[in-house]
């Protein structure tokens, strides 16, 4: 039996000249930005910069617009973050799994033996509880699982910024 050479994940790189990283940085200040106004701050038509915007986008650059939502203000008072040890041959299936599930955020696969790092936001403290014991420790492959609750936000970035 011959065995697969491990499958590679890689994306070829886009090159950004001035012009898109000052669109993008902008874009990342304020998304709702009109292509108006960011084609004064950059120096380009509005249709030049909604061409330049849709070419990012096609190009994956951009992955998508999005509102962040301040958990606190709408009532979901705990966040807290998941250290969860899988065995490697469940890792795929249990990522795909946390992944469906609307409480997880953000869910990372980390360097070390085959942990995801998972952030999840919930109601309450017993919401989190029913969380773990009725749709993570049930799969199966987890090893373990360790939590921290979130205690203060000092910072938060949603994408990356230039």
């Amino acid at each position: 039996m011959t065995s697969k050479p491990p499958q590679t994940f890689t994306l070829p790189v886009v090159s950004l000249d001035e012009t898109d990283r000052k669109i993008l940085t902008s874009l990342h200040e304020n998304a709702r930005i009109s292509y108006t106004e960011l084609g004064k701050l950059v120096g380009l038509s509005r249709v030049a910069v909604q061409t330049r915007i849709a070419a990012l986008m096609d190009e994956g650059v951009i992955e998508r617009f999005t509102a962040v939502i301040n958990p606190a203000r709408i009532g979901i008072e705990v966040s807290a973050f998941f250290n969860v040890e899988v065995e490697p041959q469940f890792l795929e299936d249990v990522s795909a799994k946390l992944a469906d599930e609307p409480e997880v955020t953000s869910l990372y696969h980390m360097s070390g033996p085959s942990k995801l790092h998972m952030h999840g936001i919930f109601e309450t403290i017993q919401g989190m509880e029913r969380f773990l014991v009725e749709k993570v420790y049930v799969m199966p492959g987890i090893v373990s699982v360790d939590s921290q609750l979130l205690l203060k936000r000092y910072k938060s970035r949603m994408g990356m910024k230039l």
